[in-house]
């Protein structure tokens, strides 16, 4: 069982495409943010926007450098910073070798509870193959030995 305390950073953006936010939120993802969301919200005047939020870790040098690319990759003129303290469960990344190749996980646990959830990627992946759906794959995934 752990908690942990983590930074969110929100703005408010009314002046980029759908295509543009996409593109920002991809990019901070990859440069490490532990997770970006976009909500539709409506601004003064009626106008509507996207509240984009970016959680990163309360560090900081992180906090620092996160900013500077919500910065270069949005056209917001400001961030607003709330930390937060949450709890979480226990993760591990684990891989399981099935008939299509190798499979990521997420094996999560704790507070009385034990799941696991395997990589998008990975069923997408194996679904295009294969020419079968997500759900499918997943289904015959859960279904090996070995997780």
């Amino acid at each position: 069982m752990m908690k942990d305390r983590i930074c969110e950073f929100e703005c408010n953006i009314d002046d980029m495409t759908a295509e543009e936010l996409a593109f920002a939120a991809e990019r901070l993802m990859e440069e490490g943010a532990k997770d970006v969301t976009l909500t539709p919200v409506t601004m003064k005047k009626g106008r509507p926007a996207t509240m984009m939020t970016v959680m990163t870790a309360d560090d900081e040098a992180e906090k620092e450098r996160m900013a500077g690319l919500i910065f270069r990759y949005t056209t917001t003129i400001g961030i607003r910073e709330l930390i937060s303290e949450r709890y979480i469960l226990d993760r591990e990344e684990k891989t399981l070798d099935t008939p299509y190749g190798t499979v990521r996980y997420k094996a999560v646990s704790g507070y009385g509870v034990s799941r696991y959830k395997f990589e998008y990627e990975d069923l997408a992946r194996i679904a295009r193959e294969n020419g079968t759906s997500i759900a499918e794959v997943r289904e015959e995934l859960k279904n090996l030995p070995g997780r």
